[in-house]
């Protein structure tokens, strides 16, 4: 479980980012955070692996205070929270499998992670990720030669690697076309179902999240206004969150698509678990 009390950041300028926002995210729970632009959904995921130090406040992952820890011992947690990046943050000179792989520096030492010797489980298990995230066949293609829905494919499959209790995932599908968006986030969510893994997704497109999200949290200047499920997201609460807009049009078509998804997950099973084991 993940928990924030009272998290805040506030920076250099006087500006807040975060105010006083208090959550708990249980294991296996899916969360978008929505918001317009500048509302602090990038900063709270920040905050919660220490990317961004909050001003005030606790985040703890389980039993383990986040928050009161030291470089060293930040390093270590930092295994069980896995980042998915907008930009990918790939090495772009790399191949496919190398950057997966990369997800594993957090339990190998420098040198091993330099001359790219990695125990043999973990090779197997990159494969196996690679596998099931679509991208068995581009094992050697270098980084800069994938589309941007392939780039995220590998950016969670460099996550998963970890063996992580959660994941944080900064607006996914900003690059990508409609689709594309739609099978990434897809594709996240039956990987969270699959390991039972929380995941914290910070998204722009709120059909998207009310469609594969659990829940929803919504942010506005820094402030916690709206936490609840996908189906009480309504015109009214929209509009406290992001101002005046013609929101019923947007909210049909978001009902259309549930079932849509719904009919298509009922219709197939759901993958068997690939379990990341850790050296």
């Amino acid at each position: 479980m993940l928990s924030l009390h009272q998290l805040t950041k506030c920076y250099a300028t006087g500006d807040k980012a975060l105010t006083n926002v208090s959550l708990e995210i249980p294991a296996g729970q899916v969360v978008a955070l929505i918001g317009p632009s500048g509302a602090g959904k990038s900063t709270l995921i920040r905050c919660v692996n220490r990317l961004v130090e909050p001003t005030d406040g606790k985040v703890f992952l389980a039993e383990t205070e986040l928050t009161k820890l030291n470089q060293r011992q930040l390093r270590r947690e930092r295994r069980r929270m896995g980042m998915i990046f907008q930009e990918y943050a790939l090495i772009d000179r790399l191949t496919v499998m190398e950057n997966v792989l990369s997800g594993y520096l957090g339990y190998t030492g420098f040198w091993r992670s330099y001359f790219r010797r990695y125990p043999q489980d973990v090779v197997q298990q990159a494969f196996m990720l690679l596998e099931r995230v679509g991208l068995e066949t581009f094992i050697d293609k270098r980084a800069d030669a994938l589309s941007g829905g392939q780039r995220q494919r590998v950016g969670i499959a460099r996550a998963l690697l970890q063996s992580p209790d959660i994941l944080l995932v900064d607006e996914p599908t900003a690059s990508l076309d409609p689709k594309t968006s739609r099978q990434i986030m897809r594709l996240i969510k039956e990987l969270c179902i699959e390991r039972q893994l929380a995941a914290i997704i910070n998204i722009h497109d709120v059909q998207l999240a009310q469609l594969f999200a659990d829940r929803i949290i919504g942010l506005r200047a820094g402030e916690l206004v709206f936490d609840g499920l996908p189906e009480e997201l309504d015109a009214e609460m929209l509009t406290r969150i992001y101002g005046e807009e013609d929101w019923n049009h947007s909210l049909e078509s978001d009902e259309e698509a549930q079932e849509a998804f719904e009919t298509k997950s009922n219709s197939r099973d759901i993958p068997s678990v690939l379990r990341v084991a850790s050296v």
